[in-house]
């Protein structure tokens, strides 16, 4: 029976890292979408948000089979009710790259505002979250997890700077504020993948540490 559990625990970390591969490569795939004005791609990530969908419920399946059948206690409890926790996190990240392309195939349909600079930066910052709050869930690593949290800041900063910017485009000439809201929505879009990122991390340090930290400064 130890060793079954085992073996599910196993499967059940592959199975989040799989899905999480597959949501950092849907919001890459999002803002390739947006900078190269690709329709078919940003058709694509919106397709592929079903299989992101059917591997949550999927991993919500074994999670509660695991708390069923086995009953785990301290460690193995919270990774079991960590894992599916992330999975819901992951879920939302995919349908914010949807909202992302959503965004993007309308913005196609006038000619661009202005060159995608900070966007991107963002983008790629948030991405690195996503991939180190998974990395610091697989090694069990609270420190990394820690580190997540304390990146968070540079996005929202630049979330804010591209409001900013995207704002004085609308007031100087009005013909600018549909586009100026839509890329305004990706920018928040961008900034709740990191949100998102952050509370992966921050279920990483309870599952390490046992301590809950949300709500909470980081230390």
């Amino acid at each position: 029976m130890k060793r079954h559990f085992d073996d599910s625990l196993a499967d059940l970390r592959q199975r989040i890292l799989r899905m999480g591969a597959l949501v950092e490569g849907q919001i890459r795939q999002a803002l390739i979408a947006l900078t190269d004005r690709d329709d078919l791609v940003a058709n694509q990530v919106i397709q592929n948000d079903r299989q992101v969908n059917t591997m949550d419920v999927a991993i919500d399946e074994l999670c509660l089979e695991l708390l069923a059948l086995h009953q785990p206690a301290a460690k193995d409890l919270r990774f079991v009710t960590t894992a599916m926790k992330i999975s819901t996190e992951l879920e939302r990240m995919s349908d914010l790259a949807e909202n992302i392309c959503e965004r993007a195939l309308e913005l196609h349909t006038e000619p661009q505002l202005k060159p995608y600079i900070d966007i991107p930066l963002m983008a790629e910052r948030a991405i690195k979250m996503v991939g180190e709050a998974l990395d610091a869930f697989v090694r069990g690593d609270s420190v990394l997890a820690r580190q997540v949290l304390k990146e968070d800041d540079y996005v929202d900063e630049l979330n804010e700077q591209i409001f900013r910017e995207l704002l004085s485009f609308m007031m100087e000439n009005p013909q600018t504020i549909s586009r100026g809201i839509r890329l305004s929505f990706i920018s928040k879009y961008i900034e709740r993948i990191a949100d998102h990122a952050t509370n992966v991390a921050e279920l990483v340090v309870y599952m390490v540490e046992g301590k809950i930290i949300r709500h909470m400064i980081p230390t």
